[in-house]
């Protein structure tokens, strides 16, 4: 189901289109896109089952607060079929003795948006971004579209043009499959 047409976009959206719309104008060769969907299926999980794509080229923004003082961010970028590697990789390029997951209330604060449309297409570009080397290497990553009303799909090279970005390999561990019965 496609978001409503009296849903009107907020700015983190709009802003993600723009940039969506730039990328296509300056690599015309690039298919990129940003697609609708229905708000209520935004998580991993239920897009992918409701939209025929794979938690193997769905990519999740998550954000991390290394517990330091003062406290350091970043914003990971990981396949939805792999596990960010909190405690040891992050942790360590961080600096920090301790990393979490930023929570809800804070993922929204420091990005502007709501868990299950975060995006790195938007965010401050003082964050410092972090993408597995496993999202580049694939053909097309279906991301966030900086709300839960649409997705970004289209080239991971998109995520090379951004500022701050560093490609960190083995920045997610992949999650065992579950044994057949």
């Amino acid at each position: 189901m496609d978001a409503t047409a009296s849903e009107t976009p907020d700015a983190t959206e709009q802003r993600v289109r723009q940039i969506v719309a730039q990328f296509n104008a300056d690599k015309p060769d690039i298919a990129a896109r940003v697609i609708d969907c229905d708000p209520h299926l935004a998580d991993t999980a239920q897009f992918v089952e409701a939209y025929g794509y794979t938690l193997g080229q769905s990519a999740n923004t998550l954000i991390v607060i290394g517990k330091s003082d003062p406290p350091v961010y970043v914003a990971c970028v990981v396949l939805g079929n792999t596990r960010l590697d909190v405690n040891k990789v992050v942790r360590k390029k961080l600096g920090a003795k301790k990393c979490s997951f930023a929570p809800a209330e804070m993922t929204e604060e420091l990005s502007g948006m709501k868990v299950g449309g975060v995006t790195p297409l938007g965010l401050s570009e003082y964050m410092p971004l972090w993408v597995d080397s496993r999202v580049i290497a694939l053909s097309e990553i279906v991301l966030g579209g900086g709300s839960r009303a649409c997705k970004f799909v289209g080239s991971p090279e998109i995520l090379l043009s951004l500022p701050n970005v560093q490609v960190v390999e083995d920045l997610a561990k992949p999650v065992p499959e579950a044994p057949s019965e």
